[in-house]
């Protein structure tokens, strides 16, 4: 049914920030395995990739992975210049989220260097069954540690949805390793928080997407099946702490933020009012976008070109 096919792309590029909160125990620190070889963290599992086709010859590629806490984390590095680190959504990978949607290729022409991180129990990292070990800080953990790990100092961080929420844990417990927080996505709902987690567990754990008949979940078990995810990983994550980041823990973030949320976003609510929590927040409204639409936005990206460049990120 066409309402199918649409809920399906809805929620093609982008995810809920639903199942992360802050009651989650911390990390107790980062293992590193591999030799350290300087800016590019490659390991002896790293290899390098085929450039993407939109990429320029002279971009250097790479896909490795580190262990954070003991959990094997990968990331990708597209390209030459300054870096930034972009964080993806529940249920979707480094891949789907900025590369798909020409997010890497924007980057890489306005001279950034792009890290994208695979966030545990998604993509190539490590898949996890244990409730206890998914919460946004352990998150941001992998993270700050994965800065740490390519001796980047701090740096731009840009999250979107779900990885909006992970951005800003590491911007509140790691702040030398970030620069600037910028935020896609999710505007006031980070205070305010989601529901629908339930069905969503139910149709990631359904025997298969005939058998989901709620909306929600089955445009999470779409969505799950098309980034070829772990169904039991995503049900344990979506099944962890998702408290809100509380307005008063935002204050204490000082470094430049920029809030970008469609003006038809109604699953992330108002980018202003969230800007306004932040000391040196401020907002952009993606004219005419919904969650969806919003992510490749061109002016999403041209904004967020000229924040860092306005900012000297």
């Amino acid at each position: 049914m066409w309402q199918d096919n649409f809920q399906y792309l809805l929620v093609l590029f982008v995810s809920l920030s639903v199942c992360w909160g802050q009651n989650q125990p911390r990390s107790k620190g980062l293992k590193l395995t591999g030799p350290d070889l300087g800016i590019w963290g490659l390991s002896k599992r790293a290899k390098l990739l085929v450039p993407e086709p939109k990429q320029a010859e002279s971009e250097f590629n790479i896909m490795a992975n580190f262990l954070s806490d003991g959990i094997e984390i990968a990331y990708q590095v597209y390209g030459k210049g300054k870096p930034i680190v972009l964080v993806h959504g529940f249920a979707s990978n480094g891949a789907v989220n900025w590369l798909a949607t020409s997010w890497i290729q924007t980057l890489n022409e306005a001279g950034y260097r792009c890290i994208t991180i695979d966030n545990r129990g998604h993509g190539n990292s490590e898949k996890l069954y244990d409730r206890a070990l998914y919460g946004a800080r352990m998150m941001a953990g992998d993270v700050a540690g994965l800065i740490r790990y390519l001796k980047l100092g701090p740096v731009p961080v840009m999250g979107y949805s779900m990885g909006a929420r992970i951005a800003t844990f590491v911007a509140l417990d790691h702040p030398e390793t970030i620069s600037a927080l910028i935020i896609g996505g999710l505007g006031i709902n980070m205070v305010r928080g989601f529901n629908n987690s339930d069905e969503i567990i139910k149709g990631l754990l359904a025997p298969s997407l005939e058998a989901v008949s709620d909306p929600v979940g089955r445009q999470f078990r779409k969505f799950a099946e098309h980034t070829k995810s772990d169904m039991n990983a995503l049900a344990a994550c979506m099944g962890s702490s998702r408290e809100p980041i509380r307005a008063d823990d935002l204050a204490k973030i000082k470094i430049p933020t920029l809030v970008a949320v469609g003006s038809e976003d109604e699953i992330g609510g108002d980018p202003e009012a969230l800007a306004a929590l932040f000391e040196d927040g401020e907002a952009l409204i993606i004219a005419d976008r919904d969650h969806m639409r919003a992510t490749g936005d061109k002016n999403f990206k041209s904004g967020v070109i000229e924040f860092l460049a306005k900012r000297g990120a």
